[in-house]
């Protein structure tokens, strides 16, 4: 506990970390403030229930409950990350991006520029889509037609507005910005669930003990996520000594840490967005609704679980092959004379990290499937739905990774100024094997 209140005390020695925590937590404040603000011409006394269910209920917990309450931020970063995860896409498949990717400083202004016109076009389909389908006609007190081209237009500038409140916790914040907001809008929630939660137990079902319980296991559910997220596989690479007049250089001996999860909570979120297709189906076409793809509508069914799970593990493979490249790896290693101990440069190092890669990344595959489908798993032991999605899926490896990321970049911040980090022993890593968004400044969730 000493050690604990030693390092907060030598975290706000720091001038600089210090305005960059509190401008950080201003900036927070804002969103969620604002993210309390309804769409102009909706009563909010006339929403009535308009909890959000499936990936639906995912985007809410992304924008933290500004879907559900029609809020002038409904759509949040959901834009944003789309339009970033497309170019990332595009970076792998079209010559033009390649090289962009390749320029450096210049090359990276230009794709966060194509980003943000691009998230400005989907910006303003999904506000469409949003008020078309989303916002309660009982509840809209103005002329429809005047409130679907105001609405469409209040929703687009808040997602811009949620974008540029990130990239100001980028540049004079802790970093990590949309990803800070998308965590923030997701801790929001806890809460309240936690709460219910801890009200039903309390009132008769399983008592104060099962409660305890179900936070011990939460609690090892986290440390088991970090482990995944952080887990490695160290490659050792030797360079080969140069001598420069007086100097020598090269010769020593580092690695390449190959990420166990590697694709991060992409998987994750192309699978749901597959899963998502019964149910649309069954509502836009009747008569299917008591046919086998019912079944695929709940999320705590069998058939829905163990079909997720092979999505996630078929993705996992799919997004570590187009984002992970052992050719240009081995190419870069040869060009400043560095080679895997025992292995022959060029296609054979290749073939090497292409299979550690394979081996490495099944086991990874399959925690993660594990991880997405415990919240089904914990609604099956009497746990709310509210809280069980925070014993896995996308929200817990979007709350761990962001953590981790930050407590990196205060970590960094102490050891510069020679204070002790955040641990004993050890450092924190952030999730460096995530890519990061054409703008290279702020990670992908």
């Amino acid at each position: 506990m000493k050690k604990l209140f030693t390092t907060l005390s030598n975290i706000w020695k720091i001038q600089e970390l210090k305005e960059r925590i509190v401008f950080t937590l201003m900036i927070l404040l804002i969103y969620r403030f604002v993210s309390h603000v309804v769409l102009p011409g909706v009563d909010a006394t006339l929403l009535g229930d308009n909890e959000k269910s499936g990936l639906l209920g995912l985007l809410d917990m992304f924008a933290g409950g500004s879907f559900s309450r029609v809020s002038i931020l409904a759509l949040g970063v959901m834009p944003y990350i789309s339009a970033s995860i497309v170019v990332q896409l595009l970076g792998i498949a079209v010559p033009s991006f390649q090289k962009m990717q390749k320029e450096g400083e210049s090359g990276r202004k230009k794709l966060n520029q194509i980003t943000r016109y691009l998230t400005v076009a989907i910006t303003a389909v999904q506000a469409v889509g949003y008020v078309k389908t989303q916002v309660p006609q009982q509840a809209i007190v103005i002329d429809h037609t005047l409130f679907f081209v105001l609405a469409t237009f209040v929703l687009a500038a808040g997602t811009l507005f949620v974008m540029w409140l990130g990239e100001k916790i980028t540049d004079k914040g802790i970093g990590n910005g949309i990803s800070l907001i998308i965590m923030v809008g997701i801790i929001a929630r806890l809460p309240v669930a936690l709460y219910q939660e801890g009200t039903s137990r309390i009132a008769g079902e399983g008592g104060p003990v099962a409660l305890v319980i179900e936070i011990v296991a939460l609690f090892a559910v986290v440390m088991f996520t970090i482990m995944i997220v952080q887990g490695v596989r160290k490659v050792p690479v030797q360079y080969a000594k140069r001598i420069v007049g007086n100097r020598q250089f090269g010769g020593v001996r580092q690695y390449i840490p190959l990420k166990v999860n590697a694709a991060g909570v992409m998987p994750i979120i192309f699978a749901q967005a597959l899963m998502f297709i019964p149910a649309t189906l069954t509502q836009f076409f009747p008569s299917l609704q008591n046919t086998w793809l019912t079944q695929f509508s709940d999320y705590t069914s069998l058939a829905y679980s163990l079909t997720f799970a092979f999505l996630i593990i078929a993705f996992t493979f799919f997004y570590t092959a187009i984002t992970v490249n052992p050719t240009q790896m081995s190419d870069d290693m040869k060009k400043n004379g560095g080679f895997i101990p025992g292995i022959k440069p060029g296609l054979a190092t290749s073939s090497f990290i292409d299979d550690v890669i394979s081996k490495i990344t099944f086991p990874g595959a399959v925690f993660l499937a594990i991880i997405a489908i415990l919240p089904s798993i914990a609604v099956k032991f009497g746990i709310k739905s509210e809280f069980a999605h925070f014993y896995g899926g996308t929200s817990l490896l979007i709350l761990v990774g962001v953590v981790l990321d930050t407590l990196q970049q205060i970590e960094s911040y102490l050891l510069m100024r020679h204070y002790d980090g955040l641990m004993k022993t050890g450092r924190v890593t952030g999730r460096s094997g995530i890519p990061a968004p054409a703008s290279g400044s702020n990670a992908v969730i």
